[in-house]
């Protein structure tokens, strides 16, 4: 009798130790199928953060945390944002449970696993990238290529993810393809022709960007 609790304890333990690891692998991160509506107006970060949820929810992921990987610059008093440090410690996974980076130092290196078959939506769809129609490749970030907050005087960010008129946005190349200063960065390869929908969409995106889960 004794021996047969034992086996049914070890067994329920095995379960429940295979359910913690395919959670783990559930989906941490992807690009945002559908923009605000709004351009680069996102409702600064709390506003983009609140849409990764909403759209992760709908997705049929419960139970996390998102952050949209954007970073904002001192601006009226207010400090820089690093885009790195909003999204946890990793590691991370696409809707199809693959690992695109292990933690915030593989994220930023060239090991990660992002591009265009592992930068997928939170449903798993493909995001159109150079060479379809429509190109959508660019993401909406506001960072350097490591993560942190531009310094110079420049707009970098729509005003901090607030403007859908005056202003850029530094955005990268999902396909890690394309145009630029750094055409093959998937966090930082250019700034966008200006904040309004049909300005980001003439230089090649839709108003997307990155979400990820922080626990």
């Amino acid at each position: 009798m004794k021996k047969a609790i034992s086996v049914a304890l070890t067994t329920l333990a095995l379960g429940i130790s295979g359910a913690s690891m395919a959670q783990d692998n559930s989906l941490s991160f992807f690009i945002t199928s559908a923009g605000t509506g709004n351009g680069a107006n996102l409702g600064g970060l709390a506003g983009a953060d609140m849409h990764c949820a909403i759209l992760a929810q709908a997705a049929g992921v419960t139970g996390k945390t998102w952050a949209a990987y954007l970073s904002t610059q001192a601006r009226n008093g207010m400090p820089a944002v690093n885009a790195r440090d909003r999204i946890g410690t990793g590691p991370w996974f696409n809707a199809n449970g693959v690992q695109v980076a292990a933690n915030v130092a593989d994220l930023h290196s060239d090991s990660n696993e992002l591009n265009k078959e592992n930068s997928l939506t939170e449903s798993g769809e493909m995001v159109n990238g150079r060479g379809d129609s429509p190109n959508q490749h660019d993401i909406l970030t506001g960072t350097n290529a490591d993560g942190t907050a531009f310094t110079d005087d420049a707009d970098h960010t729509c005003s901090n993810w607030t403007s859908n008129t005056e202003g850029s946005a530094q955005v990268g190349h999902h396909d890690r393809q394309g145009g630029g200063a750094d055409p093959t960065s998937w966090n930082s390869a250019h700034g966008s022709r200006g904040c309004s929908l049909q300005d980001l969409q003439g230089s090649g995106g839709n108003g997307y960007f990155y979400c990820f889960a922080t626990d």
